[in-house]
């Protein structure tokens, strides 16, 4: 029996929400943010640490007697949207999103995974999962890290999210017994940053010889645990997206109020009232779909499938079209690089190629709906 989705905000959300907000409204304002991405530590791990352990953000689906709050991914994707909103340079999409849904989605009864979940709940362990930023649900399982019969792992994966500041590999291998999932300290590997497009939330090539590592999920769990992991890391990237699309909205809008040309506030032409329309007709469409994936998610619904295509499809073009839009009307001030716009420009375009991109999903989607060709 299918039941309603809920796509409204609970109490507890909205409180969720205004402790994250008044968090990244102290700690990661623009100027500050765009000074990091200069620096020599781009992201801001004592950020991090308060939102991860103080705020309990990282601990939130994680169930309670594995050391988290045994909330749901509706919550991961209010602190997503409030990311999304700051561009924060945190590795939340990669420890919290997708390592820690990659160990939930194996046996949690395994010692090694008891052992670790309550770490990354914690805040205590930083994790990345070693698959390529653009991987998508549903593709086959990666055999580039091969897994030894002593346990060791060799092999390199290129473009994995926030692994530069991981402690914590979470990686696919395949070995004598077939696929795994295998924990490996990430000291263990070699881990090379390398140039990104967004600036805030930073990739790196990671090379295996020989590493040592523990085997947390086997062949018989090991595909539906990344599988796991993946679905929930696409359905909630739609939150940042939305996330995204909000603060360029919001902040477009403000600065056309306080612009005048020709003696009048730039905002009242109308043609620029009408893009503005048009843009607030997305944040409704994105708010839409990113929410019905976050429920669906949360609730183990049979149309998560279906919700996590529609929303990653839907929300990726729409953050696109407002980042552009934001830069566009915010005139001579939007392309300049002390100006935040870029930042979430360029985290727009990251998200629509990570995880899968619109095309991708909407192929996905036709599958599931049973759409011809």
């Amino acid at each position: 029996m299918t039941t309603t989705p809920d796509l409204l905000y609970s109490e507890v959300e909205e409180d969720l929400r205004s402790s994250v907000r008044s968090l990244l409204t102290a700690g990661a304002e623009p100027g500050s943010v765009l000074a990091r991405t200069e620096s020599s530590e781009p992201y801001d791990l004592k950020l991090w640490r308060t939102l991860a352990a103080d705020l309990g953000a990282a601990g939130l689906a994680v169930p309670e007697a594995l050391g988290g709050h045994g909330a749901s991914t509706r919550e991961v994707a209010v602190v997503l949207e409030e990311l999304g909103r700051s561009v924060a340079p945190v590795p939340f999409l990669g420890s919290v999103v997708l390592a820690t849904s990659a160990l939930l989605g194996a046996d949690t009864t395994q010692a090694v995974v008891a052992e670790l979940l309550p770490r990354l709940a914690a805040g205590d362990l930083i994790g990345a999962l070693a698959v390529p930023l653009t991987a998508q649900p549903g593709f086959a399982f990666p055999d580039a890290v091969t897994a030894g019969a002593d346990g060791t792992l060799s092999g390199r994966v290129s473009s994995v999210v926030d692994a530069s500041v991981a402690e914590l590999l979470v990686v696919p291998a395949v070995g004598p017994d077939g696929p795994g999932l295998y924990a490996v300290e990430a000291s263990a590997a070699s881990v090379t940053e390398v140039v990104s497009l967004d600036l805030t939330r930073r990739i790196a090539d990671i090379e295996f010889s020989n590493a040592p590592a523990r085997l947390v999920a086997d062949a018989a769990h090991a595909p539906a645990a990344l599988e796991h992991a993946l679905s929930i890391g696409a359905g909630l990237l739609a939150s940042e997206q939305l996330g995204i699309t909000e603060w360029c909205l919001t902040e477009t809008v403000r600065y056309l109020k306080e612009r005048y040309q020709f003696g009048r506030q730039v905002g009242s032409f109308q043609a620029l009232k009408h893009r503005l329309a048009n843009l607030y007709v997305d944040v409704v469409n994105a708010r839409a779909a990113a929410r019905y994936a976050a429920d669906a998610l949360a609730s183990g619904s049979e149309d998560a499938p279906v919700a996590v295509a529609v929303a990653k499809s839907r929300c990726s073009s729409i953050a696109v079209h407002a980042a552009e839009e934001a830069v566009q009307l915010h005139g001579g001030i939007g392309m300049t690089w002390e100006h935040p716009a870029h930042l979430y420009l360029k985290r727009a375009k990251s998200d629509e190629l990570a995880l899968g991109t619109p095309g991708k999903h909407r192929a996905t989607l036709a599958g599931l709906i049973d759409l011809p060709a």
